[in-house]
């Protein structure tokens, strides 16, 4: 896979441009094939979130806004997620996951303003011509711009690495931003989406790839946020292979992938599907999933990089559909 699709997919995964694709999490055998444990099932309880003025993270950081943040841009799309949860705009992103159904839909996304770089190099000048309250970007991305904010703004370096970080974050801005009602009612809706799916656990073998041609990745859960959701709610035998490891069509053929879920990443114009890519390879055609028509394109703005609890509920929604 060409070195931009895996920085940008990295990013959309919870470690992000550190180096390459993946994390360095630890394989059970030699294969890197081991299931992962699904772990007990996800309770339904959610405590009161507190007004705050100050936060610390779970990853340890210390926010503390001048006043509540009303006017925030996001440089990452678990911002967005956040401030939808919460019933607010972002001021300015550089995210595409607004315009997704599940979210503002694209006639309202059309209207919250672009930050001009992308996501890998926001422009300084034009963040702060919002006068925002409060920046939020992806610590290993835009952690290097925290220089240049200081002092005109209040900037928080978020890095999720599950889904219990996704967690801890609505609850920390619902906290800053005195939505606390609105940030309970998220998380307990997630929650319980959560719980339903692990109470109908399928028994089939589930996958995610993603890329932009034919050199795909594989989400696995120590370096995917809505990967790590997968071993509670169906078979998801994939670990991380590390920096340099990746899966071939034929250990996934060896597999017997029942239901496959496809994040086609585009670079500027849109240059097709990766399935139809993929259908170029023999083995392709041979793998169960395709076989019986269970080969999803799903929207990469969710999947991939949206991170938060408006994002993987709608993750879960569609995995337990298709898993059925």
């Amino acid at each position: 896979m060409p070195r931009t699709a895996l920085r940008v997919r990295r990013w959309a995964a919870i470690a992000v441009l550190g180096g390459l694709l993946a994390g360095c999490g630890a394989t059970d055998d030699a294969s890197g094939t081991a299931e992962p444990a699904a772990g007990p099932s996800t309770s339904t309880e959610v405590r009161p979130i507190e007004a705050a003025t100050r936060i610390t993270d779970t990853k340890g950081v210390t926010v503390s806004p001048e006043k509540p943040p009303q006017k925030i841009v996001c440089l990452v799309a678990l911002c967005d997620d956040i401030l939808v949860e919460l019933g607010m705009t972002p001021t300015a992103t550089n995210s595409a996951v607004l315009a997704s159904p599940g979210f503002l839909g694209k006639e309202k996304a059309a209207k919250v303003p672009l930050v001009p770089g992308g996501f890998l190099s926001p422009e300084v000048e034009a963040i702060l011509s919002h006068r925002p309250d409060l920046v939020i970007g992806l610590e290993d991305t835009h952690g290097k711009l925290a220089p240049a904010l200081k002092g005109a703004t209040t900037f928080w370096p978020v890095q999720p690495g599950s889904w219990q970080d996704s967690v801890g974050y609505l609850r920390d801005l619902a906290a800053l931003t005195g939505r606390t009602e609105e940030g309970e009612k998220a998380e307990r809706t997630f929650r319980a989406r959560l719980a339903r799916a692990e109470q109908a656990r399928s028994d089939r073998t589930a996958l995610i790839i993603f890329g932009s041609d034919e050199n795909f990745g594989v989400a696995t859960p120590e370096t995917d946020v809505a990967a790590g959701l997968f071993p509670k709610i169906s078979h998801y035998p994939w670990k991380s292979r590390g920096v340099d490891g990746s899966y071939s069509l034929e250990e996934i053929l060896a597999r017997d992938v029942d239901v496959l879920f496809v994040e086609t990443l585009s670079f500027g114009a849109p240059d097709g599907r990766l399935s139809d890519k993929l259908a170029d390879n023999p083995l392709w055609s041979r793998i169960p999933a395709v076989k019986n028509g269970k080969v999803i394109e799903v929207d990469s703005e969710v999947w991939a990089k949206g991170r938060g609890t408006r994002s993987l509920g709608i993750v879960l929604d569609e995995a337990t559909a298709a898993l059925r």
